[in-house]
């Protein structure tokens, strides 16, 4: 049995069939994993297991950029600056291999993930689908990066 093909076709169908909420917290799970495995590579000195983890890092906040609407909500040109000094920390983590610079970035994604999390999580409620709707860290991206319709939906992803 190819366990690898197996893995990969269910991968596949997780993301296939994932709510838009889903889709996003996953995206940041799997950003939060790609730092901590750069981190530690880096305090290994094992630089070259450690620069896919962060441009793996550096391809998910691209996603996160150009998915974000930022007339969606008043927050959003903030998160906006997050996401491009982000990006612009993890291009110079990876040139200057420097795990501690690495480390700050996890450290500033660990919270939005998890404020991610707990939205998605008010959202499976049916009681509090209308107000987590209305806060400013539920809208904000965009159908494109999903393969989804036009729209805002869960999370602000169509």
């Amino acid at each position: 049995m190819n366990y690898a093909a197996v893995r990969a076709r269910y991968m596949d169908d997780t993301v296939a069939t994932a709510s838009p909420a889903k889709l996003l917290t996953m995206l940041y799970d799997r950003l939060v994993l790609d730092l901590e495995r750069a981190e530690n590579a880096q305090r290994e000195s094992r630089f070259a297991d450690a620069s896919p983890h962060l441009t793996h890092a550096q391809d998910i906040v691209s996603e996160l950029i150009s998915t974000l609407d930022t007339n969606a909500w008043d927050g959003a040109h903030g998160l906006m600056s997050v996401y491009t000094f982000l990006l612009r920390e993890l291009v110079g983590a990876n040139v200057a291999r420097d795990a501690e610079r690495t480390a700050a970035c996890r450290r500033l994604v660990e919270p939005l993930r998890d404020t991610w999390h707990q939205a998605a999580a008010q959202l499976s409620t049916p009681t509090a689908l209308a107000p987590a709707a209305a806060t400013p860290v539920a809208a904000g991206f965009g159908a494109a990066a999903f393969g989804a319709s036009a729209g805002l939906g869960e999370l602000g992803v169509a």
